[in-house]
C-alpha cells in the first residue's frame, strides 16, 4: 500500500499519521492531549480504501474531512480542515521563499530566463522579481477560481502576468502623447506644461514612457506624428534667434532672406538629431520600476498628420530615427551594437511605396531592417480592409499600431470616439479613437493539449468549448480585478492624460466596458494542434482548412462573451516567450513524446508555419495572411532570411509584398557581435554537456561568456538580448531561411 505524495513520489501508507493528525484537531478543540476511537475508526477506514488503490495525500485529507464530517465531533471536523488550510499556507509560503532564495542566487533557472530583456543579477531586476513571487502567490492561493489554477499548472492555459496580477494594473496601450504635450500633464506631482522646442518635447517624452512603463506590466506605443508639431515651434525661435545674429553683425548680406532659411533649416535639423538621440538613448538607459528598458514601440505614419509643413516635418524625424538606429548604440566596450527598444512601427501607405513623395523613406527602413532588425511593417492598404469602425466600409478603415509587440485594439465600434468618456482634451468628436485605449489582459489556450486529450476531431470540438469556458472565467476575473479601481492608481494613466484625465478617486469602470478597452484570448501551437488531429500539416489544404475553422471557433467564442458581458474579447496570436517551454514540458509530461506534436521543446507560436519547416517567404505571408485576419486582437507574421546588407532590393522586394498582402510583418535578420575577438556577424547555437543542452559560442574564436557577447533575435515580434530559455534557444537554432 503506497502514498503519492505531492511531488509525485510513492510512500508506504502509515496509518498511524492519520491518527496523530485527527488527535490533533481533537487537541485544539478539547485543550487535553488523549487518544481517541474516533482516529483510530477512521484510519482503519482509509486503510481499507488504500488496499483497493494508491491515494494522494491531497484524497486522503479530503477522507479524513469526510468521515469527520458525518461524525458527531463536527467541530473537530472544522478544526483539521483549518489545520490543513494552515498547513497549505505554510508550504506555499516556504516554496515562494525557496524561489525567492533562489532567484537572489541566481540558481531559479525558469526566472532567470522568464524574460530575455530583463537581466536577473540586476539589483533592481531582482526586486521586481522577488515582488512578482509574491504576487503569484497571492494569485495562486487567493484572487485565481481554482478550476484556472489548475488548468494553468497543468499547461492547459496560461494566465499570463500573475506575478503583476495582485495588484490592480492593466497590460499594454496605446499612449495618448498629443493630449499630454499639447496640453500639459503632471509627473511625480509636478506639473508639465507645453514644451516650447522640440528637443524639449521628446525629453519630456521619454519621461513619460518610463512612468507610463512603470505603472503598467505591458508594452506601450508612442507615435512621433504628436511630437511633429513641435519642430516648426523650433524653426520659429530659431528663424528668429538666426535673424537677430545676422542684424547684429551689422553686415549688408545679400540674399538674407534664404540665408536665413538656410541658416535655420540646418539647426533645426540639428535639433531634430538631439531630440531623437535623446529618445534613443533615454529609453536605453532608463530602468523603471520594474527592472527592464521601457518596452517602448514608435509609431512612424505620415498619413496620421496633414499634408504641408507638419508632414515634411514628420518625415524629417521619421528620416533620423532610422539613421540613428542604422548606427545602433554603443555597449560597453563602445562598439555599436542593435538595442532591442524602442521597436519601430513603419506604416506602409500609398506616399511611401515606390513612386511615392516618400519613396526615399521607404529605401532607409528597408537598410535599418537589414541592419537592426527593425523596423516592422504595417500595411495601411490592408489594415484599412480589416479594422473597420462602426459606419465604415471595407477599404476605407482605420490604421493605427499595435500595442507593445502585436496586440491590437478592436476597431472603435462607438464610431465617435466612445463620446470622449477619457475626457480627454485633445477629444475630435464624431472620430474614432484609439490614442489613450489599453489592454486588461491576456490568458492563452494551449491548442496542442486539446488535441492530444482526445482521440477524434469530434472529440476535440467537445473539449474545446470546456477549455474556452476555463479560459472566459480567467478573463472575466482579469476583468473583475480591474473593476472598481480608481484612478489613483496610476496617475500618470488616468488623470494625467496617458489614457484618460479622471478625477482623483474617480473609477475607471467606464472605460473597462463598450469596447474602449480589450481583454485578449491568446491561443498558441495551431500547427501542432492540427496535426496530431488529423495528421496533416497546416500548410496543406486539409490542415488548412481545418485550422482556419479553428481560427473561427475561437472568434466565435470571443463574439458570444462580447455579446453576452459588453465587453470587448479579442482573439490574440500570443507572443508566448517563455511560456513555449512551460507548454512544451507540459505536454511531454503528459502525453510522452508524440513525433510532431510533442518532440520538441517548445510548440509553434499562434498561426505561425512550424520553424523547421521549408517554405519562401513571399508564400508564407500569403498564406499567413489568412490566419492574421482572424486574429483581430493581434498577431504578426515574420520571415527569416540570411544577411542582406548587401541585397536592399531583396529586401524592399518583401516590403511591397507586405503593403499588397499582410497588415503587420517583420523580417528577421541577425545582428551580434563578440566582445572578445570583434567578430561581427551570427554568433552560432551548438550543443554541450553531450547534446544536453544549446549554448552560444562566437564562431571565430569559441568565446561562450554571454557577458561579453551581445545577441540580438526576435524573439516574439520584439527583439530579445538577454538570452532565453532553453525550448525558445531551441526553437531559435532550427529557423530555416525563407528567402
Amino acid at each position: 500500500m503506497f502514498v503519492i505524495k505531492r511531488d509525485g513520489t510513492f510512500v508506504p501508507f502509515d496509518k498511524e499519521k492519520i491518527v496523530i493528525a485527527i488527535n490533533k484537531a481533537f487537541l485544539e478543540v478539547d485543550q487535553q492531549l488523549y487518544e481517541t476511537d474516533t482516529a483510530k475508526d477512521i484510519a482503519e477506514e482509509i486503510e481499507l480504501i488504500i488496499e483497493q488503490k494508491n491515494l494522494t495525500v491531497e484524497e486522503i485529507q479530503d477522507l479524513v474531512e469526510e468521515f469527520l464530517m458525518r461524525s458527531e465531533r463536527k467541530d473537530v471536523a472544522r478544526s483539521y480542515i483549518r489545520f490543513r488550510y494552515k498547513k497549505e499556507i505554510l508550504r506555499q509560503t516556504s516554496n515562494t521563499y525557496d524561489s525567492i532564495l533562489k532567484l537572489i542566487e541566481l540558481e531559479n533557472e525558469d526566472i532567470k530566463e522568464e524574460n530575455s530583456n530583463k537581466n536577473a543579477i540586476v539589483a533592481s531586476t531582482q526586486r521586481d522579481y522577488m515582488a512578482g513571487e509574491v504576487s503569484k502567490d497571492l494569485t495562486r492561493r487567493f484572487l485565481l477560481p481554482t478550476v484556472v489554477k489548475e488548468a494553468h499548472d497543468a499547461g492547459e492555459i496560461h494566465f499570463h502576468d500573475a506575478d503583476y496580477f495582485a495588484q490592480h494594473i492593466h497590460n499594454c496601450c496605446l499612449v495618448n502623447l498629443e493630449d499630454m504635450l499639447q496640453n500639459g500633464t503632471v509627473i511625480n506631482k509636478t506639473m508639465i506644461e507645453k514644451p516650447h522646442s522640440f528637443a524639449t518635447a521628446c525629453n519630456i517624452a521619454t519621461q513619460i514612457m518610463a512612468v507610463v512603463a512603470s505603472g503598467q506590466y505591458g508594452g506601450q506605443t508612442v507615435s512621433l506624428s504628436h511630437l511633429a508639431p513641435f519642430v516648426d515651434i523650433s524653426r520659429e525661435k530659431i528663424r528668429k534667434q538666426v535673424e537677430e545674429e545676422l542684424d547684429m553683425a551689422w553686415l549688408p548680406i545679400a540674399g538674407k532672406a534664404d540665408l536665413i532659411e538656410q541658416i535655420t533649416e540646418k539647426r533645426v535639423k540639428e535639433e531634430i538629431k538631439r531630440g531623437v538621440q535623446t529618445i534613443q538613448y533615454q529609453i536605453n538607459t532608463l530602468n523603471t520600476s520594474n527592472g527592464q528598458t521601457p518596452f517602448v514601440s514608435i509609431n512612424m505614419y505620415l498619413g496620421e498628420v496633414p499634408e504641408g509643413q507638419v508632414k515634411n516635418d514628420l518625415a524629417l524625424i521619421i528620416e533620423e530615427v532610422l539613421e540613428q538606429r542604422i548606427q545602433g548604440v554603443k555597449n560597453e566596450a563602445g562598439v555599436w551594437i542593435t538595442p532591442a527598444f524602442p521597436k519601430l512601427l513603419y506604416v506602409l501607405e500609398e506616399d511611401n511605396m515606390q513612386n511615392g513623395k516618400y519613396w526615399y523613406l521607404t529605401e532607409l527602413a528597408a537598410k535599418c531592417t537589414a541592419k537592426r532588425l527593425v523596423p516592422d511593417y504595417i500595411s495601411e492598404k490592408m489594415m484599412k480592409k480589416l479594422k473597420l469602425s462602426k459606419g465604415e466600409v471595407e477599404g476605407k478603415g482605420d490604421c493605427y499600431p499595435c500595442m507593445g509587440c502585436r496586440s491590437f485594439l478592436t476597431p472603435d465600434r462607438s464610431g465617435c470616439g466612445y463620446d470622449n468618456i477619457a475626457k480627454a482634451k485633445n477629444y475630435i468628436p464624431n472620430t474614432p479613437k484609439y490614442y489613450g485605449r489599453f489592454n486588461q489582459g491576456v490568458v492563452t489556450i494551449n491548442l496542442v493539449d486539446v488535441a492530444c486529450s482526445v482521440s477524434s476531431v469530434n472529440e476535440f470540438w467537445q473539449l474545446l468549448n470546456q477549455r474556452l469556458d476555463i479560459c472566459h472565467l480567467a478573463l472575466q476575473t482579469r476583468h473583475e480585478r480591474l473593476e472598481g479601481t480608481t484612478s489613483d492608481i496610476s496617475p500618470i494613466h488616468f488623470q494625467y492624460g496617458a489614457l484618460a484625465r479622471l478625477e482623483k478617486g474617480e473609477k475607471i469602470d467606464a472605460l473597462l466596458h463598450d469596447g474602449y478597452s480589450t481583454l485578449s484570448l491568446g491561443y498558441a501551437g495551431l500547427w501542432e494542434c492540427v496535426y496530431k488531429l488529423i495528421g496533416k500539416k497546416l500548410i496543406e489544404p486539409e490542415g488548412k482548412e481545418l485550422g482556419l475553422e479553428i481560427m473561427r471557433k475561437l472568434n466565435d467564442a470571443c463574439a458570444e462573451w462580447k455579446a453576452a458581458e459588453n465587453i470587448d474579447y479579442s482573439l490574440y496570436g500570443s507572443p508566448i516567450e517563455s511560456t513555449t517551454y512551460k507548454f512544451a514540458k507540459c505536454l511531454k509530461k503528459k502525453f510522452g513524446i508524440i513525433e510532431g506534436v510533442t518532440d520538441k521543446d517548445y510548440i509553434t507560436n499562434s498561426y505561425h508555419v512550424k520553424v523547421t519547416e521549408p517554405i519562401d517567404a513571399f508564400s508564407k505571408l500569403a498564406f499567413e495572411s489568412e490566419f492574421q485576419a482572424l486574429s483581430p486582437g493581434g498577431a504578426i507574421s515574420y520571415v527569416e532570411v540570411p544577411n542582406l546588407n548587401n541585397n536592399i532590393e531583396a529586401v524592399l522586394e518583401i516590403i511591397k509584398f507586405i503593403y499588397d498582402n499582410i497588415m503587420y510583418a517583420e523580417l528577421n535578420t541577425k545582428s551580434d557581435y563578440c566582445q572578445i575577438c570583434g567578430f561581427d556577424g551570427e554568433i552560432q547555437i551548438v550543443e554541450i554537456n553531450e547534446g544536453n543542452k544549446l549554448d552560444w559560442r562566437c564562431p571565430q574564436c569559441g568565446n561562450m561568456d554571454h557577458d561579453k557577447m551581445n545577441v540580438a533575435r526576435r524573439t516574439c515580434g520584439y527583439i530579445g538580448a538577454n538570452f532565453w530559455n532553453q525550448g525558445r534557444t531551441e526553437e531559435i537554432n532550427e529557423r530555416v531561411l525563407h528567402l
